[in-house]
């Protein structure tokens, strides 16, 4: 193994990203669990207590994903990288909740069991791929000099 990380860092680093991101996603995916059914028992609505649940987690993944997940990534500024953040967890909530809403107005399946597969299954699971994806591309990028070293030692084909 340490052959092959030794012949592809750059996916070594990627894998590394990866269990580091699936492990603070797993602390707020408890988080936005815990947080939604809390509400829905609570008597919310079934799309309202997902956002609010949403949005617990987003403050603890935010937390994680800056400081440990890409915590070797360039440093943009708080601002910018609280507000894009923001913006990728609304795309992936948006995804989350068009999962759930199809659940429930189209196909009618609005109990519990029903409301957790369809949006915190489903829709977490699809908005999660998207929320890798953007953070590592825009909201964290890799430092210049990290860009500018890796283009230098790829050969030319």
């Amino acid at each position: 193994m340490r052959d092959f990380s030794a012949r592809h860092p750059k996916l070594a680093k990627l894998a590394a990203e990866v269990g580091r991101f699936g492990s603070v996603g797993a602390v707020a995916y408890v988080v936005q669990l815990g947080a939604t059914n809390l509400l829905w028992g609570a008597g919310m609505g079934p799309l309202s207590g997902q956002v609010v649940g949403t949005l617990c987690s987003i403050a603890v993944a935010f937390v994680g994903n800056r400081f440990w997940t890409f915590g070797d990534r360039a440093r943009t500024g708080y601002g910018r990288e609280t507000l894009l953040f923001l913006v990728m967890n609304g795309v992936g909530l948006a995804i989350q909740l068009a999962c759930q809403g199809f659940s429930v107005h189209v196909l009618g399946l609005d109990g519990v069991l029903a409301q957790n597969v369809a949006g915190n299954v489903v829709g977490v699971g699809i908005g999660t791929l998207f929320r890798f994806f953007a953070y590592r591309t825009w909201v964290f990028p890799e430092r210049p000099e990290a860009v500018a070293e890796g283009a230098a030692r790829e050969p030319i084909a």
